[in-house]
């Protein structure tokens, strides 16, 4: 095993998920290298901070820094997103699915301790059970859901067959200041966005269409104290994350009522539609909650409250 169990590995360090789980370590006197794209570099690096840039592909550079850097941890967050998986198929398997295969490989020949990776509620299919129960067959519908249920399937086979501390957690629609442009999910988060600069906003689904969804901060904190949990206590590889229920009509109505001259509309797109609407309202993660301790923190409206506050930051509003 590594000899620097204190020090982590963030792939995907400097997106949107990965630097708040950096800054999250961080702050837990933890030593983090994070790896990313070039023109991705913070510009503030903290003291217990390296940061690297090249492409997730390159097996020899990821070979270099697991024999550099010796982390304890792998965060395995880099990926492409739901959208744009569909514009180039093979570019979408070969960074997302076979990149995490030869670094999963990489961790178990180098001993790293513990292997995370970020899944999501988009190995499912559509959903005809709501709540959706914790063990419900996964058969994505898209690109995006295939590549992480691959690399789910390769980390549980890393576990079974050479001992590796693989987990991971699936999470549903998650609700942030700063989406990604390319999350097909992240209509609520452009929505209370748009409402903030004072623009118009088109829903891509119909009004009452939502799904189950997670505030931001509270998916950080389940990452980090996942990771941290008693390996004895977990009685499964992967968990399924849930926070509350929402629909487009609801982002709706809370952006207005924080922002009074939103004005937006509803124009399904119908593979965003059928997409949304397959998935459930509501899943099942008891198993967390038991094993892990996981409670999120956030409900509905705590989270547009939280997430309207930073976009007036952003925005210099008072």
């Amino acid at each position: 095993m590594n000899d620097k169990p204190g020090s982590a590995l963030i792939t995907g360090g400097n997106g949107n998920l990965g630097r708040l789980v950096a800054d999250g370590l961080l702050a837990k006197g933890q030593h983090v290298i994070t790896f990313d794209v070039p023109g991705t570099e913070s510009e503030n690096l903290h003291d217990n901070e390296t940061s690297l840039t090249g492409d997730i592909r390159d097996v020899d550079a990821l070979k270099g820094i697991l024999a550099d850097h010796r982390p304890g941890t792998i965060y395995h967050l880099a990926s492409l997103l739901s959208g744009s998986s569909e514009e180039d198929l093979l570019a979408t398997w070969d960074i997302n699915a076979n990149a995490s295969f030869h670094l999963l490989n990489l961790a178990h020949e180098t001993g790293v301790g513990r292997f995370f990776f970020a899944s999501t509620v988009a190995t499912y299919g559509a959903v005809d059970s709501d709540p959706m129960p914790e063990d419900f067959p996964q058969w994505p519908e898209n690109m995006y859901g295939a590549t992480k249920v691959a690399v789910e399937r390769m980390g549980i086979y890393f576990k079974a067959r050479h001992s590796l501390d693989f987990r991971c957690l699936r999470f549903p629609l998650v609700v942030s200041p700063s989406a990604p442009q390319g999350a097909v999910s992240a209509f609520p988060s452009h929505a209370f966005k748009a409402a903030s600069r004072g623009e118009t906003f088109r829903f891509p689904v119909a009004e009452a269409t939502g799904m189950s969804t997670l505030f931001l901060d509270d998916a950080i904190d389940a990452i980090i104290t996942f990771c941290a949990a008693d390996p004895i206590k977990l009685s499964r590889p992967a968990y399924n994350l849930h926070g509350y229920h929402l629909s487009a009509g609801m982002v709706a109505d809370a952006a207005r009522r924080r922002f009074p001259n939103f004005d937006c509309s509803f124009d399904p797109i119908e593979a965003v539609e059928h997409l949304i609407a397959g998935w459930p309202d509501r899943i099942d993660d008891q198993a967390a909650r038991r094993d892990w301790g996981w409670q999120p923190r956030f409900d509905f409206e705590k989270s547009a409250d939280r997430i309207c506050d930073l976009l007036r930051e952003e925005e210099g509003m008072t």
